[in-house]
């Protein structure tokens, strides 16, 4: 099956193209709004700031494309702070409008613990994009998450229950990074692929 990897400046693009061909990918990797627009299955990956990421895609008028094709039936998997990107808003450097795919809103993790969360967290999970890994580690690196969204299809703890990952209808998106997660993460991008 096809995969479009959408290259965003504010991502870790080489390492997630390499994971998805590991998981049997045929990977096209672009930033042309078009391509994106007429993608059957999307992946849009992110770190760093909610800010940045969200300019970077309004400016390239991919948020617009990105809309239209999940509108024309494609599926659309968001990591890190492409996961983030899916809700109606983050408070990272004051309110930034996201996607509005999802509802919800991402917030800064509250609490006694350090931030960022670095490292692995087990995640309780369901549904297809976790067959076979429903209760695994994954590896993390985040200071915002969004906590008991609407459509959560996973759930890790970190001083309090937040969203590892959610779904709603053909839209997906892991608060993890699957391509540092191991055999997990390879699972779950395998499952994304091979997911109609």
């Amino acid at each position: 099956m096809q995969v479009t990897l959408i290259d965003s400046p504010v991502a870790n693009t080489a390492n997630i193209a390499r994971a998805l061909r590991t998981a049997g990918a045929d990977l096209h990797i672009t930033r042309e709004a078009e391509a994106i627009r007429t993608a059957e299955k999307l992946v849009l990956p992110g770190v760093g700031s909610f800010a940045a990421a969200m300019r970077w895609l309004i400016d390239m008028r991919i948020d617009a494309a990105i809309r239209d094709a999940v509108d024309a039936g494609a599926a659309l998997l968001g990591i890190c702070v492409g996961h983030q990107l899916l809700f109606e808003a983050s408070s990272e450097m004051g309110m930034t409008r996201g996607l509005g795919l999802v509802p919800g809103e991402v917030r800064i993790f509250e609490g006694r613990l350090p931030v960022p969360q670095i490292g692995w967290n087990r995640v309780a999970a369901r549904g297809p994009l976790f067959a076979g890994v429903e209760d695994a580690v994954f590896y993390f690196v985040n200071s915002y998450a969004a906590t008991h969204a609407l459509h959560e299809i996973a759930s890790a703890d970190y001083g309090g229950a937040f969203t590892a990952a959610v779904q709603k209808d053909r839209v997906f998106g892991v608060q993890f990074h699957p391509e540092k997660s191991s055999a997990a993460g390879l699972r779950v991008l395998r499952n994304y692929i091979q997911w109609t």
